[in-house]
């Protein structure tokens, strides 16, 4: 059974490589890549798959038999990047195809969730069997705040006292090695969250902690974190992005409490103090 991992040089994708080189072999492993130069260190067969580019697409699918489609990190017309992959899919024969998604994506109020949800639309109208990961918040999302926390003695944002049920990429690599390989994820939709959720101030407290250091969490308007982050070099579309994202935690968009992914990996997701310590390390 070859597998294909689109985004393989992404940041999830080498995970999920690196996890399934320890279970399968190297040969049934394809890395779907725009720049196969870069996808070299991988050590396995990269193959040219550009989003954007439909005629490559069926190509690059030749062979595939199951394929993860890791969702597309430029937004810009995101869903309709994945259309063109799930059209190629169908065409190339692929059997099975499994979308990382967005945690609750149908009822998220996330800017983000609008292309998720064509793109599970689309899934389940191409007749592939499918099965969806909806990925809730990588806690490493919120690690490249953490040194400006720290020297200013402030973390921003407008998140209110909303809560954020999130976790590792390691831990959302290993729930996709997990259902690659296990048996009777077809139709299923996971909900993928961490175990223990916090909030913004909960975040502050434990960068605090950590670092031995004051940082205290001080909560803006979307607007003023808008432009609070513009203040901080962040280019305008991205800070709204960030802001919006915030904005759906105060309303409940990134907690979640049915353990669907601490099941899936079959231990506890890696707690928020982990990933906190391994980025003061770095």
């Amino acid at each position: 059974m070859k597998i294909g991992i689109t985004g393989a040089t992404g940041h999830l994708g080498r995970i999920v490589i690196r996890m399934l080189k320890g279970k399968i072999p190297f040969g049934n492993i394809v890395a779907l890549v725009r720049s196969p130069d870069k996808a070299k260190d991988l050590g396995l067969e990269p193959r040219l798959f550009d989003y954007e580019k439909p005629e490559l697409l069926v190509k690059g699918l030749n062979g595939i038999d199951t394929l993860l489609l890791i969702s597309a990190s430029d937004l810009k017309d995101r869903d309709k990047k994945h259309i063109n992959v799930i059209n190629a899919a169908r065409e190339a024969g692929v059997k099975w195809i499994v979308y990382t998604s967005l945690l609750h994506a149908d009822t998220s109020t996330l800017g983000l969730a609008s292309s998720h949800v064509n793109t599970e639309k689309a899934m389940k109208e191409s007749g592939i069997p499918f099965t969806i990961l909806r990925n809730g918040w990588y806690t490493e999302n919120y690690m490249g705040s953490v040194p400006a926390a720290i020297k200013s003695k402030i973390l921003y944002g407008c998140a209110g006292d909303g809560r954020v049920s999130s976790a590792a990429r390691e831990d959302y690599a290993a729930a996709a090695v997990s259902v690659l390989l296990g048996e009777g994820h077809q139709g299923k939709v996971y909900e993928l969250a961490g175990d223990k959720s916090y909030t913004m101030s909960g975040l502050a407290a434990e960068i605090a902690h950590q670092a031995l250091k004051e940082v205290h969490y001080k909560n803006l308007t979307e607007k003023e974190y808008t432009d609070k982050l513009i203040s901080f070099g962040v280019p305008k579309e991205m800070a709204e992005a960030i802001a919006n994202w915030d904005a759906g935690t105060s309303k409940g968009d990134l907690f979640d409490e049915s353990h669907q992914l601490s099941k899936l990996i079959k231990r506890s997701t890696t707690p928020l103090a982990e990933t906190i310590n391994e980025t003061l390390k770095s």
